[in-house]
């Protein structure tokens, strides 16, 4: 489970603050042993306290440069404050094993903020559901667990005015494991509580430590030489079931079993009006991915490729869009007639994933057209059993033959394996879309297939401008990339650019020279180079989400994913994966296209679509471990790689 850490040092002694700084970087290396997904700490120096987090592992994240600068600087608030009426300096951290809410939202990674309390937890709450549904007095924020008890804590310390008491009511209601401390905005004291005995503190008249474990402080009094500096360091365990209260004028602290009845008479009562007066110290010096500026007209955010947010904070993207215009359905009528068979034999090919576009697609051409479809799928290996099943259920239903085409899928998955492991040598955002190239080859048999039956009209179910993505260019470089929505229709100028982007990314990470790069070039001539005569069903009718997911629900029974609430590429087995890293690194994914369009086209408002944003971007870890298995990564090392990348934000 996770580390949780703290450190109090006395005002009056006369210790450096590269000593305090090695001994706090101690206590997270030692720590990390229990998790490694995260890392975070909160600074009191009485004048504030300070909160820095991020998705790495505690040695990378006390190697950055973010720490090092918030680190210095709370030192030298502390260095001044030492001249002037001031306590002491005190420490919490947390080094993370995720157990629950995904950690590339540092909103629930720890330390965690509520009101007035900044809070870290060790175990696992297992009744956290129901104790928000008996409080609904009380707003939940996070997916982590530890933010009930804080928002406990803090609700029994009002109602109660006192902090011994607010541990115990809440102890009485949890179930599960919990070891915490928090700090108490204006007040100078540190709690700690657990209920299973995993915290052990050292005492000393000058100086206070806690960790998870005892062979933590141990450890620490060894690499630090605090037992000279400082003299007995004895380490206790605070048992299970008991609290601590310590403050950090007097470097006193009283212990109390909160099972038993507590004496009212308490000199550690705390004060409703500094809970209720609303002059709050505590500072998130983490940017998230809330933090960002988004354009006031649609929901992408100031990471975006190429947005240019003008005075106004409105996009280049808003300022120039134009309503899609649909050549409709007497168009398409008028185009197929003159392939439509007398007899009820094939007269057209469907390009066919089994996502929702194609799905619908493979219903309209059969039903509202009324022609006589075979349906063809390429099946690369990262197609989703999702998507497989909505495939048979539509098939199934319509009486569609159903043509599958398939390469060596071992061979695709280790091509796609070897990429991704290159990427991670040296991430960077432009170079995702080759992950997934492979499935390019769709292009290049639905022209064989074509041949093989003889039957000349072949439709893809694309062409659908509110799912325009051109962000997966502009990383490239590109500009504005996709020309209505077909691949091959971008300009001999771009592909020139993309060409030039990939061999420059190859040069300086040689990884990507592998056994996939032939197939990634077939991939690239097969999409941007070969003639495209195919008809874009989305070209000729107007795109509505509703009446697509609502018309392959009700009456073919299409099956949503479980681990997400979009119903956007939910059949790819890449999808997942690749809009983790965008999220991770730029703060948005690609539903935030398809929103953002939808509320220029006037399908959402900007605050559903920014309400959907949200609850799209929840990573979708079931898909992505699944990806994994496919292609032969290691699930936790690969997010791990991912989230101590640079950010755009």
């Amino acid at each position: 489970m996770c580390g949780i850490f703290g450190l109090v040092i006395d005002n009056d002694e006369n210790i450096s603050s590269n000593l305090i700084k090695k001994a706090v970087n101690k206590l997270f290396i030692f720590s990390e042993t229990r998790g490694r997904e995260a890392a975070g700490i909160a600074i009191n120096t009485g004048s504030s306290i300070d909160v820095l987090k991020q998705a790495v592992s505690a040695t990378s994240f006390i190697r950055s440069k973010k720490y090092k600068d918030f680190f210095n600087q709370k030192m030298e608030t502390y260095k001044n404050n030492k001249n002037n009426i001031r306590t002491s300096i005190a420490f919490i951290g947390h080094s993370r094993l995720v157990t629950n809410g995904f950690q590339s939202n540092d909103s629930n990674n720890q330390p965690i903020i509520t009101s007035d309390l900044v809070g870290i937890h060790n175990g696992i709450i297992t009744n956290d559901d129901e104790l928000w549904e008996k409080n609904p007095d009380l707003k939940r924020d996070y997916v982590v667990d530890t933010e009930i008890l804080l928002k406990l804590f803090r609700k029994y310390l009002i109602e109660e005015n006192d902090i011994k008491e607010s541990i115990k009511r809440t102890f009485d209601l949890i179930r599960g494991s919990a070891s915490t401390s928090f700090f108490i905005n204006n007040l100078p004291l540190l709690a700690l509580s657990t209920n299973t005995g995993a915290l052990f503190y050292i005492e000393n008249k000058n100086f206070f430590a806690f960790a998870s474990e005892r062979f933590i402080l141990q450890k620490l009094i060894a690499s630090t030489g605090f037992m000279s500096l400082f003299g007995s360091c004895k380490i206790k365990q605070l048992n299970a079931f008991n609290g601590l209260i310590f403050n950090l004028n007097s470097m006193t602290y009283e212990l109390f079993d909160f099972r038993k009845k507590l004496d009212k008479e308490n000199i550690e009562n705390t004060n409703k009006k500094f809970l209720k007066s609303g002059n709050l110290l505590i500072k998130d010096h983490t940017r998230s991915v809330k933090d960002l500026k988004r354009c006031k007209s649609c929901v992408l955010p100031e990471t975006y490729p190429y947005i240019d947010l003008d005075s106004n904070g409105v996009c280049r993207y808003c300022r120039r869009h134009k309503r899609f215009k649909v050549k409709g359905e007497e168009k398409l009528l008028e185009m197929v007639d003159k392939y439509r068979s007398q007899d009820g034999s094939p007269d057209c090919i469907v390009a066919f994933s089994g996502g929702r576009d194609s799905c619908y697609g493979l219903h309209y051409i059969k039903k509202v057209l009324g022609m006589n479809p075979i349906a063809f799928t390429y099946d690369w290996g990262l197609v989703t059993d999702l998507a497989r099943r909505n495939a048979a259920r539509l098939c199934g239903k319509l009486g569609v033959e159903h043509i599958i085409r398939s390469p060596d899928i071992s061979a695709k998955r280790r091509f796609v394996r070897k990429n991704v492991e290159a990427w991670l040598k040296r991430p960077e955002l432009g170079m995702i879309p080759l992950f997934m190239s492979g499935d390019k080859a769709f292009y290049h048999h639905a022209r064989k297939l074509r041949k093989e039956t003889g039957i000349k009209l072949v439709f893809f179910c694309t062409g659908n401008m509110i799912e325009n993505a051109p962000y997966k260019f502009g990383f490239s470089g590109i500009k504005d990339g996709e020309s209505d929505m077909v691949l091959t229709g971008i300009k001999l100028t771009d592909k020139i650019r993309l060409i030039t982007y990939y061999m420059k990314h190859f040069l300086l990470n040689p990884s990507y020279i592998n056994e996939s790069l032939i197939d990634t070039a077939a991939a690239f001539w097969h999409t941007f180079v070969q003639k495209d005569d195919f008809l874009y069903l989305y070209h000729f009718l107007e795109w509505r989400e509703e009446k697509v997911v609502n018309t392959i629900i009700n009456e073919y029974g299409w099956e949503t994913s479980q681990d997400t609430k979009t119903t956007w590429r939910i059949g790819d087995g890449t999808a997942a994966f690749y809009n983790y890293i965008y999220y991770t690194m730029a703060g948005f994914t690609e539903d935030d296209d398809m929103l953002s369009n939808m509320v220029r086209e006037g399908h959402l408002t900007r605050e559903e679509a920014l309400n959907k944003s949200i609850e799209f971007a929840k990573p979708r870890y079931s898909s992505i471990l699944e990806y994994s298995q496919m292609i032969g990564i290691n699930f936790e090392e690969t997010l791990t790689k991912i989230n101590s990348a640079s950010k755009l934000f």
